[in-house]
């Protein structure tokens, strides 16, 4: 049996969701937008939302560090999917039928093969050995990223595993400033976090250029919203466009039993992303002091780049330049 990573599964609505057609939209991919009504869901109410912690939702692809080799790694998000064949016959079932579990799945003949490395979710379930797909018809898992591997060159760019650290995106010990900072992969472990950066989901928070990319890891639920909004429709949806900490993708609550729940700003009919962002527009400083690691960083390498700006500050994290 294969061993299991963290829990990554779908991250439900604060809100009931209804499906509304979109007639102007007959050319888009998705014709249609699901947006949220004002009743908050039985789940969230079960996880006491209104006693959770609600934080900025970040914009970037999912990582997970652990063990692998018997050392700490940086794991990429790569979800098992449906072959072409399973994927119709799937979609066809969910059209005519609303409750999808019903759905009888072949394991072995009905998805993509994956990696011999590819480990599944820790909340997926498992039948007869085999782990079976959420409700969408997706199994959430997680790959070893390996240095210099071309196909996750993004992610290997932030972790460094001779030195065994990542470069990691979190709140300075000063109110209001941002800290960029190499953290040891040991200290980060069985963490869930988020990759953004110059080549990620266009690069909503404007970071590098395409002749210097830069990418920064951010630890889920790093950056707890400091004057949220209350659980209201209306009042989120001042709060999104009203307020300059309300410049974010959503918000994500941390449920005191391990549950998450989140709200995007399209659950709004608000637009992502926006010219400017709560997160890009804060300074950040760099605290990088190169004489603790014990090897060289390859000169092209944002680890040799930001050891150079040790101590620098920035006005806004988008305003970081190396000097190349």
């Amino acid at each position: 049996m294969r061993r299991r990573g963290a829990v990554q599964r779908k991250v439900p609505c604060v809100f009931v969701t209804e499906v509304k057609e979109e007639p102007s939209a007959k050319r888009e991919r998705q014709p249609f937008k699901v947006l949220a009504t004002e009743t908050i869901t039985g789940k969230a109410l079960e996880a006491d939302i209104y006693n959770a912690i609600p934080t900025e939702k970040v914009d970037g692809t999912c990582c997970y560090v652990t063990t692998y080799k018997g050392r700490p790694y940086l794991w990429a998000r790569l979800d098992r999917k449906p072959n072409k064949q399973a994927e119709k016959r799937f979609k066809r079932f969910l059209y005519s039928l609303e409750d999808c579990k019903e759905f009888v799945w072949n394991i072995e003949e009905d998805f993509k093969p994956v990696p011999d490395t590819w480990i599944p979710a820790k909340d997926i379930e498992f039948s007869n050995g085999n782990p079976l797909p959420d409700e969408n018809g997706h199994m959430p898992g997680w790959v070893p990223v390996e240095k210099n591997s071309k196909q996750y060159c993004w992610h290997s760019s932030v972790i460094n595993y001779e030195a065994e650290i990542a470069l990691v995106l979190k709140h300075h010990a000063d109110p209001g400033l941002l800290e960029i900072s190499p953290v040891p992969l040991s200290e980060i472990l069985e963490q869930t976090l988020e990759l953004i950066g110059t080549n990620i989901n266009a690069n909503p928070y404007g970071l590098g250029s395409k002749k210097q990319p830069v990418h920064l890891l951010v630890p889920h639920g790093a950056f707890e919203l400091k004057n949220p909004p209350a659980l209201k429709q209306n009042d989120i949806l001042s709060w999104f466009e009203g307020c300059s900490e309300g410049k974010v993708e959503g918000i994500v609550w941390h449920c005191h039993d391990g549950c998450l729940i989140k709200l995007h700003r399209h659950h709004l009919g608000l637009p992502w992303p926006l010219a400017e962002t709560y997160l890009s527009s804060q300074p950040v400083v760099i605290s990088f002091n190169r004489t603790k690691y014990d090897c060289d960083f390859e000169p092209k390498s944002l680890f040799h780049h930001f050891s150079n700006l040790d101590g620098q500050r920035f006005d806004r994290l988008k305003d970081i330049k190396f000097d190349v």
